[in-house]
């Protein structure tokens, strides 16, 4: 079996959205049932602007394309244009305002940026370098002048997402930020692009 990364159209995401967000629960080890209550966010998502996904999927040597487009799912990672009318980015422009950044900082961070939403390698197919292809293919070819996302914090940056974000160049934008209905705290990673 050979691991292929494919681009993932709306209407591939909403088909393979329960093999999309298994592999989100068992990467991030949340309860099974989590998947229900993100499945309409990821499908509102879809309809954002810019909005882009690949995946990784595990087939034979040399496969046809109907043959990837149904193939395991080993990875998934989406994101799109960031705007102000999003939850993310008020909460991100709320966390850099709490910590005194200037409005003009802020709008030239904030203006036109791609949001890297979602990254997820399922657990049996992490450390074969997975998700920096995700991130590089999610991200080629992008129009924006940079990219942000947001990661929860580990101590000591010690996990795989922490190790591929600052090995891509990812520098902080805002630490220990607590969004709203979240008790965790969270890193905002931003990186200017192309990769």
């Amino acid at each position: 079996m050979a691991t292929f990364l494919i681009d993932l159209s709306p209407g591939d995401m909403q088909r393979r959205l329960g093999d999309a967000l298994g592999i989100y629960v068992d990467a991030m080890r949340y309860p099974r049932g989590t998947e229900d209550q993100r499945a309409s966010m990821w499908l509102e998502h879809i309809r954002r602007r810019g909005w882009t996904a690949v995946a990784a999927v595990e087939a034979p040597d040399g496969p046809d394309a109907s043959a990837l487009s149904s193939a395991p799912m080993l990875g998934v990672a989406y994101g799109y244009c960031g705007a102000p009318d999003q939850w993310w980015q008020q909460q991100v422009v709320q966390g850099l305002q709490r910590g005194g950044a200037d409005k003009a900082d802020i709008a030239a961070l904030m203006n036109d940026y791609f949001e890297l939403t979602e990254v997820h390698v399922h657990p049996r197919a992490q450390g074969r370098g997975l998700g920096e292809a995700l991130v590089r293919r999610l991200l080629a070819g992008r129009s924006e002048p940079q990219v942000l996302l947001s990661t929860p914090e580990i101590d000591e940056e010690a996990n795989r997402a922490w190790r591929l974000y600052r090995r891509l160049g990812f520098t902080d934008v805002i630490r220990g930020y607590h969004f709203a209905g979240d008790p965790r705290p969270f890193a905002i990673l931003g990186r200017n692009l192309p990769l």
